[in-house]
């Protein structure tokens, strides 16, 4: 196995089935790489977006403002005090844990689908092979491009 990037058209990614020989299976093969990198970064930001929205959904507590005696009073005793980070009413009851747990076994299932994804494409690129190289830089930047949106909006 060479330890240099090369320009072959025929290479064996990540299974012994999965062996390529010629143009047309080059082609092919930078597509589904390129489509598993697409994939990958789509799911980078669906895990976040779940992050965010999970996170919107918990409540806000409110919080007492800083209390200052007066203007003559020294710079210490204006700072807020302890009592100005303890809740003004009490948190509620955590009354949805169901979904929470629900919430965090989905994370944790997409957590393990990005990083054995990540893997396989590590290994891809590990191939040196220069297509295949190309596929994954291209599907990074374009699985970005696409999915970038989501990020933005709230």
């Amino acid at each position: 196995m060479p330890m240099t990037f090369g320009w072959s058209s025929s290479v064996t990614l990540l299974f012994n089935f999965w062996d390529v020989h010629g143009p047309a299976g080059m082609v092919l093969s930078v597509c589904v790489v390129l489509l598993l990198t697409v994939f990958y970064e789509v799911l980078k930001v669906w895990r976040l977006w779940l992050s965010r929205s999970s996170k919107l959904a918990q409540p806000q507590f409110a919080y007492a403002p800083p209390y200052y005696r007066s203007e003559s009073t020294a710079a210490l005793e204006c700072s807020p005090s302890e009592s100005s980070l303890t809740p003004m009413e009490p948190p509620p009851p955590a009354a949805n844990t169901t979904h929470r747990w629900l919430l965090h076994a989905i994370q944790t299932a997409l957590h393990m689908l990005q990083v054995s994804l990540g893997y396989m494409l590590m290994l891809c690129v590990m191939s040196y092979n220069t297509w295949i190289f190309f596929g994954v830089v291209v599907g990074s930047v374009l699985g970005y491009f696409l999915s970038f949106p989501l990020v933005v909006h709230k």
